[in-house]
């Protein structure tokens, strides 16, 4: 989440009449993430996010993304839905930007997850496979494996600006983890981005999973690999105790199954969320407006993580 289009009050006003949600109270911009535009929205009625989608998400797109978190929701798990206004539409326009009035989850965010936290939010994710089984949208991976050789080539040798040797080290990596890229996995709907700021949670309770955005059909395991990069470690990318990394495997097996094959790809898997999640920090780290209300994140909390899985290709045994 973060704030690129700046919405005024007196359009977020018109906006909310299209709606039977109360009239407007306040809003405040959220800070956090980096990929569209978000407002915490208060009404006569209650609390709301408003969401205006930037130019890494396609207007096309939402209609997979809305979908796949009605099908969730009516399985009972706790995602967010975009509301219909009265007419029954949930895709608007405002400030010339797809925008979505969406319901508010209560609970919050962790930056240091407990193992219990980390067993919740894995078998979350376990069950959220599970009952997207039988979702019959699809939407190619944009940021798939196909994705990061063209991106490393755009971020180019300004890699080098944001650590000395940044680009080669980058390179290496990603010629192997291209050789050693897994075939044949069960693929799926998969959320692509469950990091722990994507999970609300009240102690040890998942009250809401949230921010869809890259939500896309590849292999189910890379989604647990993503989910493992960004939960086991904190945020400059040192490891949190082990127990938490096996907490997150765990979690999900006992909620669908791993099967040996994908146990055994969950290495290469880990080392390319990696790359994915250097590469596109390190774009927007070089590309984010100076006046963008946004919080970058560190590309290099990354490349600590990329180091520490090939230092530990035992981390999935």
């Amino acid at each position: 989440m973060a704030v690129y289009t700046h919405v005024s009050a007196e359009a977020l006003g018109a906006f909310l009449q299209r709606y039977d949600h109360g009239a407007l109270v306040s809003a405040k911009g959220i800070a956090e993430g980096v990929e569209n535009s978000n407002y915490l929205v208060d009404t006569t009625d209650g609390r709301f996010i408003l969401t205006l989608y930037e130019k890494r998400v396609s207007a096309g797109d939402l209609p997979f993304f809305l979908a796949m978190l009605d099908h969730l929701a009516d399985r009972g798990h706790p995602v967010p839905r975009a509301l219909p206004d009265r007419a029954g539409g949930a895709i608007q326009t405002l400030e010339g930007r797809p925008a979505c009035l969406i319901e508010f989850l209560s609970g919050v965010s962790l930056s240091r997850p407990t193992e219990g936290q980390a067993l919740a939010a894995a078998r979350a994710l376990g069950r959220m496979h599970r009952d997207l089984a039988d979702f019959t949208g699809t939407r190619l991976n944009a940021l798939g494996m196909a994705a990061w050789r063209p991106l490393l080539d755009q971020c180019g040798r300004s890699l080098d600006t944001i650590a000395s040797g940044l680009y080669d080290r980058v390179d290496r990596a990603l010629a192997q983890v291209e050789a050693a890229w897994p075939r044949g996995l069960a693929t799926g709907a998969i959320h692509a981005d469950l990091f722990p700021d994507n999970v609300l949670m009240l102690g040890e309770e998942v009250t809401g999973l949230i921010d869809f955005y890259f939500a896309c059909t590849d292999i189910r395991a890379y989604d647990l690999a993503v989910t493992h990069s960004s939960w086991a470690f904190d945020g400059k990318g040192a490891p949190l105790p082990p127990a938490v990394g096996r907490a997150i495997v765990e979690g999900y097996h006992a909620a669908h199954p791993l099967t040996d094959a994908e146990r055994a790809a969950l290495p290469v898997l880990a080392q390319g969320a990696c790359i994915r999640f250097l590469l596109t920090r390190a774009w927007d780290w070089l590309n984010t407006p100076a006046d963008a209300l946004v919080t970058r994140k560190d590309p290099l909390a990354y490349l600590r993580r990329l180091d520490w899985y090939e230092a530990h290709p035992e981390a999935f045994a």
